[in-house]
């Protein structure tokens, strides 16, 4: 494959030559198999094949979200608002576009201007921003807070660019523009080891309903750093227990934490067994409650500083669409599919009943479509499959005359006649579980 020198997209393009060496022919098949399988798993081809998103030249690095993968977008989206709510987090939103005067003051114009997209506006430089947590403290900041008002957990949808280098921008896991599922958690010092392990057990919940495996790598302070060593101390302390409370098994990585505090890297593994890195919890000591001054009264009532969590579990939603893509090899489960169902009369005469079909389930909320095109029913079937809808209802003059459906899987299994009625009840109780498997016609 093509590579910039130095990935640089201004340097001249090389070849790249890859080279590989196994101990078993065994082993030499298994990886010649996940090539392949990567290739038909690419989330570039399927989300063009699926209509999900697209790429185009007059943006670079940004997304066009068609409708089917704004669907995905906005079933997440609403899975993590569940989840927060029930724990008690609220949700704020914050500008895109802020005066360099807030990066100046975080730090971030000094060591990351470069990474950011400016713009000159009344003789005024704004950037857009490239993370959320400076924002995030005025609406700390708007009242004073007193040690019964934390933790304060503000979560933020929030849209981000990054000023990265063309020749390193890959799909939706390398892009520009992101929104990433962003919370900035507010707390007492003795508050954090319970926030850090509620927030291992959230990662565990969510990952474990995308059947993706977690893996648990702890950062502990680099050479140069801010703080106290006591500081340090009692907030690796408090990661360390956190993760023992969970039960999880974790690697050590020494000295690769950020200069402002240690952090927790989460990873999942697909079915190809790669390791993706998505989620990071980032105990922030001194950076944002530093620079920013914020405070709360303690019970002493004395001011004191809040020590900040910057965490986010999807990483972002661009990414996290593309590695589920690959993961799922696009065919999602049936909450978060695009097309949940397809409705397919086998010939004209059998419209009525179908129409009939494909409203019920509209009314019952299931993402439906009616294919009543002029073809054969095994070309449309297979249009289905292709398309990777979960669930095709077939219905005939049987099925009209019995009120019943014919129902197939994506998979190719034909379960036979149903009641729509029970189909109806199925998909119900899949799509509230947020079910993995496809579960229609077999309970």
């Amino acid at each position: 494959s093509g590579a910039y020198w130095r990935g640089d997209e201004r340097n001249p393009m090389l070849q790249r030559i890859y080279g590989t060496a196994w101990l078993t022919q065994e082993d030499l098949d298994r990886h010649l198999w996940r090539l392949e399988e990567a290739k038909k798993r690419d989330h570039r081809k399927l989300g063009r094949e699926l209509d999900l998103f697209d790429f185009y030249d007059v943006s670079p690095g940004a997304p066009f979200w068609l409708p089917n993968g704004m669907i995905l977008v906005r079933e997440l989206e609403r899975f993590a608002r569940e989840h927060l709510d029930a724990r008690g987090y609220t949700e704020i939103s914050t500008p895109m576009l802020v005066n360099k005067k807030l990066w100046e003051q975080s730090g971030h114009w000094e060591h990351y201007q470069d990474n950011m997209f400016k713009v000159e506006v009344e003789d005024e430089i704004y950037s857009l921003k490239p993370m959320n947590c400076p924002e995030s403290t005025f609406v700390y900041r708007r009242a004073l807070r007193s040690y019964r008002d934390l933790p304060m957990r503000l979560s933020e949808m929030g849209r981000c660019h990054r000023n990265e280098r063309s020749g390193t921008l890959t799909g939706l896991v390398r892009v520009r523009q992101f929104t990433q599922d962003d919370a900035h958690i507010y707390c007492r010092p003795d508050q954090l080891q319970d926030e850090i392990t509620q927030l291992l057990e959230l990662v565990s919940v969510w990952y474990k309903t995308f059947e993706l495996q977690p893996s648990y790598r702890l950062a502990t302070r680099p050479e140069k750093r801010l703080g106290t060593e006591a500081q340090w101390d009692a907030a690796e302390a408090a990661l360390h227990d956190a993760l023992r409370a969970n039960g999880l098994a974790y690697e050590l990585t020494p000295g690769d934490g950020t200069f402002y505090g240690p952090k927790i890297d989460i990873y999942v593994q697909d079915v190809l067994g790669r390791a993706w890195q998505i989620a990071t919890i980032q105990v922030d000591l001194t950076m944002v409650p530093e620079r920013f001054q914020l405070e709360y009264i303690d019970s002493d009532g004395q001011p004191k500083r809040p020590v900040v969590i910057h965490r986010a579990i999807f990483g972002s939603y661009e990414r996290f669409i593309g590695i589920l893509t690959e993961h799922y090899a696009g065919a999602f489960p049936t909450w978060l599919a695009p097309v949940q169902a397809r409705v397919l009369p086998i010939s004209e005469k059998h419209a009525g009943w179908a129409r009939a079909v494909h409203e019920k389930l509209r009314a019952a909320r299931v993402r439906a479509e009616l294919d009543d095109r002029n073809e054969k029913l095994g070309y449309r079937i297979r249009d289905a499959q292709l398309r990777k809808v979960p669930y095709m209802l077939v219905v005939g003059e049987r099925e009209a005359q019995n009120g019943t459906v014919s129902l197939r899987h994506r998979t190719g299994e034909d379960l036979g006649a149903l009641p729509l009625d029970r189909v109806l009840a199925d998909l119900a109780r899949e799509l509230g579980a947020r079910a993995s498997g496809l579960t229609v016609g077999r309970s």
